[in-house]
């Protein structure tokens, strides 16, 4: 394959699908461990038959030219993936999670073998065409900017990103001034 395929979305009213298979898993993720301050746990979910799967149907997608752009989910879980998808050109997007999953493990979980990919509006029955049987969901759209979560408003992307980018600066400031705290 000689195509080459980036992670951000491209324009507004793009649909957004998720490729593979959700689980209700948050072992060892970000979330896991920063919000519920559980350090230990086990590794998530990964199957390597599904990995191998879903690299070759990507594969095949870009090879046909009907996705716009694909980023796998990995750590912070799909809500990171949906954020740096968006931080590039300053898009949002409007979601819905699955019933039948924790919302927790659905937005933050790092199950492997998942991955986000954007399709025009006028290639979405080529595209689920040429998935079959393939596991998947139509789970938003790209928007202008603002970040809804099953109707809810959780920000914007120019937001989110100040957080983003600020992090680990954030971080290293307060583990400087403990060090200077903890020398007194």
């Amino acid at each position: 394959i000689n195509e080459k395929m980036t992670l951000d979305y491209k324009e507004e009213g793009d649909v957004i699908y998720l490729l593979g298979r959700s689980t209700n898993d948050i072992n060892s993720s970000q979330y896991l461990a920063k919000i519920q301050n559980i350090e230990y746990s086990p590794a998530p979910y990964f199957e390597l038959d599904e990995e191998h799967s879903l690299q070759q149907k990507v594969a095949e997608l870009i090879n046909k030219k009907l996705i716009q752009s694909a980023h796998d989910v990995s750590e912070g879980g799909l809500f990171i993936t949906l954020c740096e998808s968006g931080f590039n050109r300053e898009l949002g997007f409007t979601v819905e999670t699955k019933d039948d999953l924790r919302e927790d493990a659905y937005l933050f979980g790092e199950g492997q073998s998942r991955v986000v990919v954007t399709v025009k509006a006028d290639l979405i029955e080529k595209f689920e065409n040429a998935l079959n049987n393939f596991p998947h969901e139509r789970i938003g759209l790209v928007t202008s900017g603002e970040m809804l979560v099953n109707g809810d408003f959780w920000g914007t992307i120019d937001w989110w990103q100040e957080e983003y980018d600020s992090a680990i600066e954030d971080y290293l400031s307060k583990e400087t001034a403990g060090s200077a705290l903890s020398s007194i």
